[in-house]
């Protein structure tokens, strides 16, 4: 298990969710395809550190990355910092300004054992 976080990324979890849920699951090649080609401001942060979890794993325990998928991306909620912005006659309204946590943890893919027939005599 191969893990990599990134903590009090600027942007509201739900429009995180969105980009992680595109690459969850996915080998680790079609993920990167994936998150280089969105348009979605999410997608340049994940890529970051896909490729830190990606340099964890040759680094740590030697593995190819055509050999790891993704197993969890977790999108939790951060810190929230509270802002104020002034409004008519005195008054001002809140601004919650939102931030994620982002947890991914690669795995090696399993190997697939083929079944090997038995003849008949």
């Amino acid at each position: 298990m191969i893990i990599a976080s990134l903590n009090n990324y600027r942007q509201s979890p739900r429009k995180v969710r969105s980009v992680a849920n595109l690459v969850r699951g996915k080998s680790v090649e079609s993920a990167l395809n994936t998150l280089s080609f969105l348009s979605k401001k999410a997608a340049d942060p994940l890529h970051g550190l896909l490729m830190s979890a990606i340099a964890n794993a040759k680094n740590n325990f030697n593995i190819e990355k055509e050999g790891l998928m993704v197993k969890e991306l977790r999108v939790d909620v951060g810190a929230i910092m509270k802002r104020r912005m002034p409004r008519a006659r005195g008054n001002s309204y809140g601004i919650n300004k939102r931030t994620s946590h982002i947890k991914l943890v690669l795995e090696a893919k399993p190997v697939k054992e083929t079944k090997v027939k038995k003849e008949k005599k």
